[in-house]
């Protein structure tokens, strides 16, 4: 008869994921005294989620008290050209590699359900399963599951896919032998601490997402920091600099997965269009995409800024139009653009 754990892992590759580890339902002490060192920080900046839920996402059992088991998975979304490519093109927006299709925590989800379904009816337990949605210290779990080890970046690196894989869970109540944890490869490179625009690592394995890209395009609402808005260049959704430099991707084969292939009206938009867009053509555009449940607002906001930093004089007319705009931090991004571009042609 074959092991519990051989036959959820080969159920799990048959349903589409790529990446398959066990560990038990804990966490050490070190991964709570860095969660709460992070919020005694301030690092996490407005995401008062993180400090609301932090002790829930100490260790599994925290969450669901019966956990015994975690199974963590993974799925590959390397892309298939280099996603810094777009860095000198100040015309176009870059968009991160992760939202350029369908929101990925759906496809994750669906499967996570159906291997979960196939667990409780094979195995006779209970599950719960899980993406990035809920309080769950999914990095480390996946390190101590064996599935890669969190990189000086915070991410995780995997020796077969690179920093290129999304990350779910399933929670149990079956007792299952666990992989060893994977160790630390990242030995003396620093090329993602020096790839960063903002400097948002204070240090190894240490991130500030008052600095970070991806928080001030994604999480924070309101107007962004001056100082930071020409270190973005022209990056309107996320960033993925510190994941594309990592030498372990050249390992990493293109996903094939059709619903993480780019869609080619978001591999490289003018940024012109996109600031003319109203909410009804951003709905549109980014239907079942990530990028929607930012709002309109928030993403022209974003775009104005790529504007600004895009040295092109004759972007002003398109920037001036949103000075009046009834948002007030679309107005203060489109007043700071056009200041800065007439700069740039004086």
């Amino acid at each position: 008869m074959t092991a519990p754990r051989d036959a959820i892992r080969a159920k799990a590759l048959g349903v589409g994921f790529d990446a398959v580890g066990f560990a038990p339902a804990e966490l050490g002490g070190a991964v709570s005294d860095n969660l709460r060192e992070f919020i005694a920080r301030g690092y996490h900046g407005e995401m008062a989620w993180m400090p609301e839920k932090a002790d829930r996402r100490m260790g599994p059992t925290a969450l669901w008290p019966e956990a015994k088991s975690v199974i963590a998975l993974g799925m590959n979304y390397t892309p298939a050209e280099d996603p810094l490519a777009l860095a000198d093109r100040p015309d176009r927006g870059i968009i991160s590699v992760y939202a350029r299709n369908r929101d990925y925590h759906d496809l994750v989800k669906k499967r996570l359900k159906a291997l979960g379904r196939w667990i409780v009816e094979s195995q006779g337990c209970e599950i719960k399963v899980f993406v990035d949605t809920a309080p769950v210290m999914e990095k480390p779990l996946a390190a101590r599951a064996g599935i890669g080890w969190q990189g000086k970046h915070t991410n995780l690196v995997s020796r077969e896919y690179g920093s290129w894989l999304f990350l779910g869970e399933i929670y149990t109540t079956l007792e299952i032998e666990p992989d060893a944890a994977e160790e630390d490869h990242c030995g003396s490179c620093r090329d993602c601490l020096d790839a960063c625009p903002t400097n948002a690592f204070p240090a190894p394995r240490q991130i500030d997402a008052r600095r970070c890209i991806s928080y001030l395009t994604i999480e924070h609402r309101g107007p962004i920091p001056e100082e930071l808005r020409p270190l973005m260049g022209n990056r309107i959704y996320g960033c993925d600099d510190c994941l594309a430099v990592c030498p372990w991707n050249k390992f990493a084969k293109a996903t094939t997965e059709p619903a993480f292939l780019p869609r080619a009206e978001l591999t490289a938009p003018r940024l012109a269009g996109l600031a003319q867009l109203d909410d009804a053509g951003f709905r549109e555009l980014f239907t079942a995409s990530p990028v929607k449940r930012i709002g309109s607002a928030r993403f022209i906001r974003n775009v104005l800024i790529a504007l600004g930093n895009s040295g092109d004089p004759a972007q002003i007319p398109v920037v001036e139009a949103l000075c009046g705009d009834d948002d007030s931090v679309v107005r203060d991004a489109a007043t700071w653009a056009v200041g800065r571009l007439k700069a740039a042609s004086s």
